[in-house]
């Protein structure tokens, strides 16, 4: 099994369940929760406490794969707080980097989940997952990872990159999952992937990187950037390229979906786990989607993560 070192954030989710107060409502082409009247009280039918954020959802998916997983994120000592860490120790989760803040509260999400549809709003407080220049890449000299997993850092490009350039020198490999302020600086980030072995982002991503409209193009443009780049599509699969093997991609299995919290995250720590387990680049993939397919079963983040000892069917995958 590989050591895997993951950076992101760490969050309290708290879910408010109802069946048909939280019904979206259309307006135009968007959709609202339009049955709550301002002022007024609301039953719920339902509150779950759960776990999340990018860096609690893959270390629990590394972890729960046999992997050794490290988690480096910022929590305060606080309910939330606590409440991550019980979770993370259950799973085997080592904490032993996690940083501790006194200037803000432990990150949390308030849910509003509609379970009859599985629609959702979120509503989040970053509190100490705001920033991550505390982050001592030095750290990485007595982790010594062989592979590190990299979420938003909210757009910390130097923390980013000082942790980038440290994976190079003690040859780490390093998976980058970019979020939405790593993607404001875009010319920064593409500087970036030459210290990047896997890129993963879904088609508007890839736009905001790279020229193109269509799966191809975004991944022809990509590919000159990074070694392994996989753009996912939503329902409609994705794309990958690893080498010479190119896949066009569906979706592992059509499903009631209850959550998709934490699809995203399920996916590319899925991904890296079955590679770091030795495991082809289209077994990867298949295993990617089926662990992103099992997350939206369930209510919760990672409450769906698969172990890697499923059987797993076939599922639409196509060489190219």
């Amino acid at each position: 099994m590989a050591r895997i070192l993951s950076l992101g954030s760490a969050l309290q989710d708290i879910y408010l369940i109802d069946h048909d107060d939280l019904e979206p409502t259309a307006i135009g082409e968007e959709s609202i929760f339009g049955k709550i009247l301002v002022g007024s009280k609301v039953d719920i039918d339902k509150l779950s406490y759960e776990v999340g954020g990018g860096g609690v959802n893959s270390a629990i998916s590394f972890a729960r794969h046999g992997h050794e997983a490290i988690l480096m994120s910022n929590i305060s000592n606080d309910v939330a707080g606590n409440a991550i860490l019980e979770t993370l120790d259950t799973e085997g989760v080592d904490t032993s980097y996690i940083k501790y803040t006194t200037s803000k509260s432990t990150g949390s999400s308030v849910i509003l989940l509609d379970s009859k549809k599985g629609e959702r709003t979120i509503l989040t407080y970053r509190g100490a997952s705001t920033k991550f220049d505390d982050f001592d890449a030095s750290d990485l000299d007595a982790i010594r990872p062989d592979y590190i997993y990299i979420t938003t850092l909210r757009g910390d490009i130097k923390t980013l990159t000082r942790f980038l350039e440290k994976a190079h020198e003690l040859n780490a490999k390093v998976m980058f999952n970019p979020g939405v302020k790593e993607l404001e600086s875009p010319s920064e980030i593409l500087k970036l992937l030459k210290f990047v072995n896997i890129l993963l982002v879904n088609k508007q991503e890839a736009a905001e990187l790279v020229p193109g409209k269509t799966l191809e193009e975004l991944l022809y443009h990509l590919k000159n950037y990074c070694e392994t780049v996989i753009i996912t599509d939503g329902p409609m699969g994705g794309i990958a390229k690893s080498g010479e093997e190119v896949y066009r991609f569906g979706i592992y299995e059509d499903v009631k979906m209850k959550d998709a919290t934490g699809a995203g995250d399920a996916f590319g720590s899925g991904f890296l786990a079955a590679t770091a387990s030795n495991k082809s680049f289209r077994r990867s993939l298949v295993f990617a989607s089926a662990n992103s397919t099992s997350v939206v079963t369930k209510i919760g983040a990672n409450s769906g993560v698969l172990n890697g000892k499923e059987d797993l069917h076939p599922m639409p995958i196509q060489k190219l």
